[in-house]
Parts: C-alpha cells; structure tokens; sequence
C-alpha cells in the first residue's frame, strides 16, 4: 500500500471547507478513517482511496480552495503518474493511504508574519 502524507492550508473558516472536503473524499470514493483537532488551528484527517481516484480527488482537494504545499503537490503528482502508467484494474484498485493535515490561518496571522519578516535584526 501507497502512502501520500499531505499539508495543506486555508484561510477560509472551518464550516466553509470541511464539508466540502468531506464531500470530495466521498465523491472520489474515499473512506475517512480518522479524523482529529491537533490543534485549535490544525486538523488531521486519515483516508484511503484508490489509486485509480486520485486524479479526481486531486482536482477536488484544489477546487475546495485548500492550498497544499510544494510537497503536497509533488506527491498527487507521483501517484497521478502512477496511476497513468498503470493500466490492470487490479493496479488501478490498489489502495492509497492520505495524511491530511490542514491549518486554518487568518489574515491577522498573514500580516505578523510580514511584520516580523520586515523587522531589521
């Protein structure tokens, strides 16, 4: 099993981007297996899918209007591949394992950080 560990960000509120999440993992026919508070800004949801999903689950994680890193983009983009040179229905049925991890910031968050990026040392 293929495992993908993801972070990614929004400065939407929570009851904007979870059900629409939640819906994206439902649609692409994902199974939600955790989910968890790590913190009062950070989330963490656990999920498997199958790798002949996750082209779909991809474009719905992005048009939800969560953010992903760098390394969250790089590693849809290696099980994409993957699943573009795998062609079997026995490949395309194996199971993906996703980390999630999500953090809410806020324009006020946002904005400290410029300050205390502008700030001569």
């Amino acid at each position: 099993m293929q495992s993908l560990d993801i972070q990614g960000f929004s400065y939407e509120e929570r009851y904007g981007l979870l059900p629409a999440l939640t819906s994206a993992f439902a649609d692409c026919g994902g199974w939600i297996l955790n989910r968890k508070t790590l913190t009062p800004t950070t989330m963490e949801f656990r999920l498997e899918i199958q790798l002949r999903a996750v082209v779909d689950l991809y474009a719905s994680i992005i048009s939800s209007g969560l953010e992903l890193t760098r390394a969250g983009h790089l590693g849809f983009t290696h099980l994409c591949t993957c699943r573009k040179n795998l062609r079997t229905p026995t490949d395309l049925g194996q199971i993906v394992a996703i980390r999630l991890e999500i953090s809410f910031l806020e324009d006020t968050t946002l904005q400290s950080l410029f300050l205390t990026a502008g700030d001569p040392a």
